[in-house]
């Protein structure tokens, strides 16, 4: 049993001193700093609207992605009380618009 974990944000055009743009990439270093920190993490990948543009593909519904597999329940919770995910939790509250989640098993 995997459990998926994919997130999406929607980012304000401007926070915390910033431009939209630029906290995309904070928010995805950020994140990306969260990817091995407790066992049991399968996979995780994040992704930004930018870099899809960049890459020439179609227009995103939204700014930044986080796609991340489990090996069971009981990772993705040590994985999301963990204090380094607890760590970036507020700077992510201040630069979304809007946070769109599903989990499920595989």
């Amino acid at each position: 049993m995997t459990i998926k974990h994919i997130v999406m944000w929607q980012l304000h055009e401007t926070a915390e001193g910033a431009d939209r743009a630029t906290n995309m990439q904070r928010m995805k270093e950020m994140l990306m700093g969260c990817a091995a920190i407790v066992p049991g993490i399968v996979r995780f990948e994040v992704a930004t609207a930018a870099e899809a543009q960049h890459a020439g593909l179609e227009a995103a519904a939204c700014d930044v992605v986080l796609y991340s597999e489990f090996t069971d329940q009981a990772a993705l919770d040590a994985y999301q009380s963990h204090p380094q995910h607890e760590a970036i939790k507020g700077f992510i509250a201040a630069v979304r618009q809007s946070r769109q989640c599903l989990d499920y098993v595989a």
